[in-house]
């Protein structure tokens, strides 16, 4: 008998994800402009400012990957640190208009002594039609630290409209 409802429900989930999967979507990319500022974990650093525009393209209403760069300063004494971020990253709506999302990339060192650094950042944020807000960890492995950094963006589809 278990088997049974086992069996019936994994085979409802399959059958109406298909069907969900063929529903018609705009696909497009869109484009985000945001202020960004963290907090280090370890204590190497007071904090960091940075700005950033990220491209996105929307596979589904659920799916998106993205391409994130920008400018980012690390506040330190007695030697500050800037580099400029290039990540790539993949974006899941998980319901409504929460997300998570996972990037990965590089940091190019701006500083004449500063190298380049592998980022890692997972993300949980909030978005709109024009709002993106968002938290992450994100991991610099040449710099030996890390942060808590928040995003705040303005979006908008790259679309024209008809």
């Amino acid at each position: 008998m278990m088997k049974k409802v086992i069996f019936t429900a994994i085979g409802t989930l399959v059958l109406s994800s298909a069907a969900f999967s063929q529903t018609p979507y705009n696909k497009g990319f869109r484009l985000g402009l945001g202020l960004n500022g963290g907090f280090p974990t370890d204590g190497d650093y007071d904090g960091s400012l940075g700005i950033d525009a990220r491209l996105q393209y929307d596979f589904t209403k659920k799916t998106s990957i993205t391409l994130t760069s920008g400018y980012t300063h690390l506040f330190a004494e007695p030697e500050e640190v800037g580099f400029v971020p290039a990540k790539l990253g993949f974006k899941y709506f998980l319901g409504n208009q929460f997300y998570a999302m996972g990037e990965a990339g590089a940091a190019f060192g701006v500083n004449g002594n500063i190298d380049n650094s592998l980022i890692v950042a997972p993300v949980f944020g909030f978005a709109n039609k024009y709002l993106d807000a968002s938290v992450r960890y994100e991991y610099y492995s040449d710099y030996e630290t890390d942060q808590i950094a928040l995003r705040l963006a303005y979006g908008f589809s790259l679309k024209k409209k008809k």
